[in-house]
């Protein structure tokens, strides 16, 4: 029998600011960056001195694993954010400031890409022919492989050229930038006006949403294709888009629970946080975890089977040399630990210990994307050495992330970080056992 418990619901604190420990997180995010980026130019400017002549290199190739990282987090949270306006749901009350907060880091994310395209000659065989015969005159580059990637340029150079790279970009960041901008701001509009018109509110953001949930696949789509596969200009994917689609979604709930549980220590999420809630938001992220375990393992299952030689060497570069511990070190960060951690129920419930495999979730993420982008780049195709600036991709990734948490720490102070005039509030308020 259920449980008469209303007159007992919880009450919401007159204060619903971020708590003050938000000050902290964010100034020890600031020193971070500071440090890796200080720790990142020493290694780059010592790079040579070390005998390693790749050292700058691997400074803009870390640049853009930091760009995909706070990408993922910033147009992610945006797209999860228009997600949860389609699909409604107690978890949006949770997350819903913390994911429109990630979306108003775009313009971070917009300066990170600036840098990364100012240095497209280092990253990019289209946009570089001295890329090329470096790799030719280093014997990094076969005659075969010179080739099929000459073929490839030529074929795709209506599309891969420093123009078209920098205007679709550019378009991608437009689109963002205005549904980042109109959401977050019908969202004020809708906190400011009466209860009674919140239906209105619920039905006119899922009409902006669900349609752009789909431009913003196809803007995805574009951008992974553009700033990571085109690496590779002889690599082809039907699903490379997707797959960094199911991605941003692993990490940006990732992000979200610790951001969640780490602000109920205080007030407002230390009433509106239940075990319930979070536990819905741990299974959640279990889906996301078994569906990129799907979509990786059906992209290599259906190309290792057809057994093309066009498409095997995308994989042969990052399984031989060496590379074969990396990805079986991936296989086990990326899927192996968070489907058994998630698996548990307890450690749904238990915060600190989801918090952990949250935080792991991140780390593996950026492992993942290092595997992804470093075999590009013929002098680490299918030989995976160490050199001072392999270190790199320690530095500068943690800069950037580290300077994105600050911004980010900024957009969660800006707001109440509860919409008190959300339909599930009441509900949130109750006991764990009103409806038991």
């Amino acid at each position: 029998m259920a449980h008469e418990s209303h007159s007992h619901a919880k009450t919401l604190p007159a204060q619903l600011g971020a708590p003050a420990f938000v000050n902290a997180w964010k100034m020890r995010a600031f020193v971070i960056g500071v440090v890796a980026l200080v720790l990142g130019l020493i290694v780059a400017l010592a790079g040579p001195a070390m005998g390693d002549t790749y050292a700058w290199e691997h400074a803009v190739r870390a640049w853009l694993l930091g760009l995909m990282i706070t990408f993922g987090f910033a147009v992610g949270g945006l797209a999860l954010l228009m997600v949860q306006y389609c699909s409604g749901g107690k978890w949006g009350l949770l997350l819903r400031r913390p994911l429109e907060a990630m979306s108003r880091t775009l313009w971070v994310v917009l300066i990170y890409w600036a840098v990364m395209a100012a240095g497209i000659s280092k990253l990019y065989m289209w946009a570089s022919p001295a890329l090329i015969q470096r790799g030719v005159n280093l014997g990094q580059i076969t005659g075969s492989q010179l080739e099929a990637i000459n073929h490839a340029i030529a074929f795709k150079h209506g599309m891969l050229n420093p123009g078209m790279f920098v205007g679709v970009s550019l378009f991608c960041f437009g689109i963002w930038f205005f549904y980042m901008y109109r959401l977050t701001r019908l969202s004020l509009k809708r906190e400011a006006d009466s209860p009674a018109n919140t239906p209105y509110w619920i039905k006119k953001l899922e009409n902006i949403s669900g349609p752009g949930i789909v431009v913003y696949s196809l803007t995805m789509t574009a951008a992974a294709i553009y700033w990571v596969m085109s690496l590779d200009v002889t690599w082809y994917s039907t699903i490379y888009g997707l797959l960094f689609i199911v991605g941003q979604g692993y990490s940006v709930l990732a992000l979200g629970i610790i951001t969640s549980i780490s602000l109920s220590k205080d007030e407002p999420y230390k009433t509106i946080l239940r075990q319930t809630e979070q536990h819905d938001l741990g299974k959640m992220t279990f889906a996301f975890v078994m569906l990129n375990i799907y979509l990786a393992f059906a992209q290599f299952l259906i190309i290792w089977s057809g057994n093309l030689p066009e498409e095997i060497n995308w994989y042969l570069d990052r399984i031989r040399g060496g590379w074969g511990v990396i990805i079986t070190l991936d296989f086990i960060f990326h899927w192996v630990i968070p489907f058994a951690m998630l698996l548990s129920r307890d450690i749904k419930r238990n915060k600190k210990r989801l918090v952990k495999v949250c935080q792991w979730m991140i780390f593996a993420r950026c492992f993942d994307m290092f595997w992804l982008i470093e075999p590009n780049f013929k002098d680490a195709a299918r030989n995976l050495h160490f050199s001072w600036g392999i270190l790199e991709y320690v530095f500068v990734p943690v800069a950037m992330i580290s300077f994105w948490v600050y911004a980010y720490c900024m957009q969660l102070q800006s707001r109440p970080l509860v919409q008190v005039n959300d339909p599930h509030l009441q509900e949130i308020l109750e006991p764990e056992h009103a409806h038991a």
